[in-house]
């Protein structure tokens, strides 16, 4: 699965061979079946975490049992607890396979010391930073001015795989809304 990898790597940037080998020898891959949990709330997040296959979901559970999702990570994405891995105090998140996984592990000592060590590395993760801080503002002001079912066209536009791939129950988490009103607006569509 490395290969995965190491494509989307050359799709972001010149590596060169001998940087490839570097952060293929700091690289574990790991499969997780549907269900299989990457992370559990309590843990302390340890890695960065490149999805070669497969889609993960992020998520809290509340007292009454309620599951909120995040955000979900397909091929060629990241995922993480960024705020467990930089503080190294226990992370307050789920992340669990959605469907049979492969992802791409890296320790977090040994990603920053690549990052130093590789510029194409490091302008690479910046970029990613930067993407992300923009997409999860997108996300707070959707949440916070769109209606329920202007949140459900967005997410189709943004994402239409999803709609197909993902769980109605866990789209509707991820909404921020009940199943059955996800069902209503998705009936008021058609």
């Amino acid at each position: 699965m490395f290969d995965l990898f190491e494509k989307y790597l050359l799709s972001k940037a010149a590596f060169t061979a001998d940087e490839l080998q570097q952060i293929e020898a700091a690289s574990i891959v790991r499969r997780l079946r549907k269900r299989q949990f990457l992370l559990q709330e309590g843990e302390v997040w340890a890695y960065y975490a490149f999805v070669a296959s497969g889609c993960l979901r992020t998520y809290t559970v509340d007292a009454k049992g309620a599951e909120h999702i995040l955000n979900f990570a397909v091929e060629n994405w990241w995922t993480g607890d960024l705020q467990s891995l930089e503080s190294g105090q226990p992370s307050g998140y789920n992340i669990d396979a959605v469907e049979d996984s492969t992802v791409v592990l890296i320790k977090h000592e040994q990603f920053e010391h690549l990052r130093q060590q590789i510029p194409a590395l490091h302008e690479m993760v910046n970029g990613l930073l930067h993407r992300s801080f923009l997409v999860a503002q997108a996300r707070i002001q959707t949440v916070i001015s769109y209606s329920a079912e202007e949140k459900y066209r967005a997410f189709l536009q943004q994402y239409p795989a999803f709609a197909l791939r993902i769980p109605q129950h866990m789209v509707a988490s991820y909404l921020g809304m009940t199943t059955e009103t996800l069902s209503r607006i998705r009936r008021n569509l058609v």
